[in-house]
């Protein structure tokens, strides 16, 4: 995982910077589905817009599903820490994702006003907290392990052979750097996102490359025995390195709480993100019902319908633990496919452009890769390729129906859900993001609401 950090940091700068050449020069709520109708040749321009937009669509709410999973986790963890007697049941966790997803929906429809200064204020506690946690693990963890223990054992309990079981270690760090197109999806509630949501694309990777692989170094520095770390009551591992670093229940509940409070802003900030997404998907008829999902509340000015099928649907996902802890993991698998899919599809949608000798239709923004674009274009297809297909790998041996990885059936059902609603209406009204307006508000300097009226 140390080293498999480095590699999946780089390669996704070079997504990130494909990125964010492609969002400052057409910043829209759509993200990767409007690139692509610009991007593509124009005879697959619709479809690949159209396939783009329901991955991206899936991978959003899935997430946000799996991160309602994780602080619920952390809440629980905590509680059975300062409580041992307490044992965690599956319908705990998910009755605290319904409380998660009930209050940042509230916030997302009722203090839309508040979410940018939300987003500054966890900036500083994100970082704090980084220093905060990592500078007490090692100060206060005696035995430590070895840096040949960190840095060169490598350690396979997945039954999988050494190389699949080196693909099962990469499947963490897969997930765990994306989500880096967020900003994209605010573009049109932004001042000046031409020249912002760029930089933050790639701030949210090399902020996370830096801090993750410090805390992933001081994390192994400091766990004690592993498999008693992996089968923590808590059911944080986590929770019980920190635990086993300072000796302090008070000390431990408190340093997994400034977590916990990072979690909690992620879920507001993916509800806002997967709206808006799911709002400009809809704007340009690609749903069922687009008329109302794309509406936008006259009082609140945000998009309360697709806030509320957002909350649904990530509540419904988050019910699958009670039932099975294997569907769940396949909600944890396509969440991170769907994310990979639509960031490779625009990527190879400029590379086919590039190399059939159809124009390319990337009109200059603020930000530009110059002649290093369509390298970078495909250092990151094939980086995000290879990862699409490795999440298809099953994570442990022998395979039986407890462990299997379902995630290639999710996406098959995702492709034929695609292809049902393209072919029975999606073909003759989805219309083409109306991209060709963007360059007059390149250089916006007052910000507009989604219902394109001054903020």
């Amino acid at each position: 995982m140390i080293y498999a950090w480095i590699g999946v940091s780089l390669f996704s700068l070079a997504v990130a910077y494909s990125f964010a050449e492609m969002c400052s020069a057409y910043p829209v709520a759509g993200g990767q589905y409007s690139w692509v109708a610009v991007l593509a040749p124009s005879r697959w321009a619709r479809g690949m817009s159209w396939v783009t937009g329901w991955f991206m669509l899936v991978g959003l709410i899935a997430n946000g599903a799996v991160n309602n999973f994780i602080a619920a986790n952390f809440i629980l963890g905590m509680a059975n820490l300062a409580n041992p007697d307490y044992v965690i049941e599956r319908w705990h966790t998910v009755l605290i994702t319904y409380f998660i997803i009930l209050t940042v929906g509230n916030v997302n429809i009722f203090a839309p006003r508040a979410m940018n200064k939300i987003t500054q204020v966890i900036l500083v506690w994100n970082i704090v907290s980084f220093f905060v946690i990592v500078i007490t693990m090692v100060a206060t963890k005696k035995e430590k392990q070895t840096p040949s223990f960190v840095f060169q054992e490598f350690r396979n309990d997945t039954g999988l052979s050494a190389p699949l079981g080196v693909i099962a270690g990469l499947l963490q760090t897969f997930y765990s750097m994306c989500c880096y197109d967020a900003p994209a999806h605010m573009t049109e509630e932004m001042r000046n996102a031409s020249r912002d949501a760029p930089k933050a694309i790639i701030a949210a990777v090399g902020l996370g490359a830096v801090t993750g692989f410090c805390f992933l170094i001081a994390a192994y520095f400091c766990i004690g025995d592993i498999d008693a770390v992996a089968n923590s009551s808590t059911g944080v591992p986590l929770i019980q390195i920190i635990y086993d670093c300072t000796g302090s229940v008070a000390g431990t509940c408190f340093l997994s709480s400034l977590i916990t409070v990072i979690l909690l802003v992620c879920a507001n900030s993916i509800m806002a993100e997967g709206s808006r997404a799911l709002w400009a998907f809809a704007r340009d008829n690609g749903l069922p019902y687009s008329k109302a999902i794309s509406s936008v509340h006259k009082k609140f000015q945000v998009p309360v319908v697709a806030i509320i099928i957002c909350m649904v649907i990530q509540a419904a996902l988050n019910t699958i633990y009670i039932g099975t802890y294997t569907g769940f993991n396949t909600v944890i698998s396509i969440a991170a496919e769907g994310f990979y899919v639509s960031y490779a599809i625009p990527l190879l949608s400029r590379l086919i452009s590039h190399f059939s000798g159809a124009p390319v239709r990337l009109q200059g923004g603020h930000y530009s890769l110059g002649r290093w674009g369509v390298p970078l274009n495909m250092i990151g297809a094939v980086y995000l390729l290879f990862a699409a297909v490795t999440f298809n790998f099953p994570s442990a041996a022998p395979i039986d129906s407890q462990n299997m990885n379902y995630c290639s059936a999710a996406v098959g059902l995702v492709m034929l859900i695609s292809a049902v609603t393209w072919f029975t209406g999606g073909r003759k009204n989805f219309t083409m993001p109306l991209l060709e307006e963007i360059p007059e508000r390149v250089d916006d300097k007052e910000a507009k609401g989604i219902d394109g009226k001054s903020r």
